[in-house]
């Protein structure tokens, strides 16, 4: 049977329930397609005169055309009632959880998408915000999130924590980055965890790319210190784990978990557009919860791998509602319907173009000498810091040409002058590293 021909009676036998209109999402997730393939259908059994369709946007609903007459307009007088209309995803996401259906994990979400010709976000939008994102020119993987990084680490850190219920203001983030001071409490755990792991993403993402590895380094970076049995960080867990406020009871055997994770990884490794392959890990990471615990922020930092990847404006979540963004997750867990997630996605990630755009014009033309030296400069700062050596030795084991060393020695002294805590990142270097050569006096 063809999809054409599932959806056709699927229609079909809904008609007889006195609820014979279906979502398109709803119908992908009865005929184990992925949406687009469903909406291409939909429009081809509309021009043939198969199916009916009502409303617009995310209220649009399908019904097979030759159904009973009695179905839209019963006889007058017959007693019947008409059939009430399908509520919105967001109507349904708020009815009291009694009275919402238990579902549990559907790997058709997965399974029925194919890169590059299955589509989550619609086409044309996830393809005009990847061209709104993209930075211009030819520059290596990974150089807009390197140039905005230190605005990137207290916007992502603080509004994903944010989500997750976090207490400290936007203020107080920057003033515990800046002071670089041990963990106090939880929630300064978890905003210096985001920003260690902020700072693994943009140094490993350029040369290992999309991988299960970085995405599970992130996890354990993320949850160090916050999980009670270290040996989830960054496994696969082999624990049941619920989630609250959901009728979602997520898949809990541990093979299929690593299955579905690896699956997840891949497919978005394959996907072309680097917007819809973040929108891709984020609804598919939460909605699978590979891990025993942190999962929606482990889902928010690793949709910006794809972005890295292809020099687009990174995704930081600000001015995101905590209840809007449980809504956006809750039509994913409960239906497999992403409306309310993209929506929230595409007005999350115009937020972050316009934001890092206005960084990276404040920046003006880079100066290409400085970047020419870029891996000089961080070879160099690393062996002054880490190693112990001077700064002429340092530059002494480049075997420098002359003239190329008279310009690089005052270069070199201008960063480690600025060398501190909060910005030691971009020489891979950690927090530690740089306070203890600071501390003794910024020897070089």
């Amino acid at each position: 049977m063809t999809v054409r021909d599932d959806i056709l009676e699927r229609l079909r036998a809904h008609a007889h329930t006195g609820q014979p209109w279906l979502s398109s999402s709803e119908l992908a997730v009865q005929v184990a397609t992925s949406w687009s393939t469903v909406k291409r259908q939909l429009d081809v059994l509309l021009k043939m005169g198969k199916v009916r369709r009502e409303g617009q946007g995310r209220a649009t609903r399908y019904r097979i055309a030759d159904a009973p007459a009695a179905v839209d307009a019963p006889p007058p007088g017959a007693g019947m009632r008409f059939a009430e209309p399908e509520p919105t995803l967001l109507a349904k996401l708020q009815r009291p959880l009694a009275a919402r259906e238990p579902v549990g994990y559907r790997r058709a979400f997965v399974d029925g998408y194919i890169p590059n010709v299955s589509f989550l976000l619609p086409e044309g939008r996830a393809q005009a915000l990847a061209a709104e994102g993209r930075m211009r020119g030819q520059q290596p993987a990974g150089t807009y999130a390197r140039k905005v990084l230190g605005p990137l680490l207290i916007d992502l850190s603080w509004s994903s924590s944010r989500l997750e219920g976090n207490r400290y203001s936007l203020l107080a983030t920057e003033e515990l980055f800046k002071l670089g001071t041990a963990a106090s409490d939880l929630d300064a755990v978890m905003l210096l965890n985001h920003k260690a792991a902020i700072e693994f993403m943009v140094d490993a993402v350029p040369g290992y790319g999309l991988t299960a590895a970085v995405i599970r380094n992130l996890h354990a970076i993320l949850m160090q210190d916050l999980l009670t049995d270290a040996a989830g960080l960054g496994n696969i867990r082999r624990k049941v784990v619920n989630i609250g406020d959901t009728t979602y009871v997520p898949a809990q055997a541990p093979l299929l978990l690593e299955e579905m994770f690896e699956r997840i990884v891949e497919k978005a490794r394959q996907v072309k557009n680097p917007v819809e392959a973040a929108f891709f890990l984020w609804v598919n990471l939460a909605y699978l919860q590979p891990f025993e615990d942190g999962n929606k922020r482990t889902s928010r930092l690793s949709a910006n791998i794809p972005l890295m990847l292809y020099n687009c404006a990174p995704l930081s979540f600000l001015d995101v509602e905590p209840q809007d963004y449980a809504y956006a997750m809750m039509g994913v867990y409960e239906h497999c319907d992403v409306a309310l997630a993209a929506d929230l996605f595409e007005q999350a990630y115009r937020r972050s173009i316009r934001k890092y755009a206005v960084q990276l014009d404040a920046m003006g033309v880079p100066d290409p000498t400085r970047l020419r030296f870029r891996e000089a400069l961080n070879e160099a700062i690393g062996r002054v810091v880490r190693d112990g050596r001077t700064a002429s030795q340092a530059a002494a084991a480049l075997a420098l040409s002359a003239d190329d060393a008279q310009v690089f020695l005052p270069m070199l002294a201008q960063e480690l002058r600025a060398l501190e805590r909060h910005n030691c990142a971009r020489y891979r270097l950690t927090m530690e590293q740089a306070r203890r050569w600071i501390e003794a006096g910024r020897p070089q």
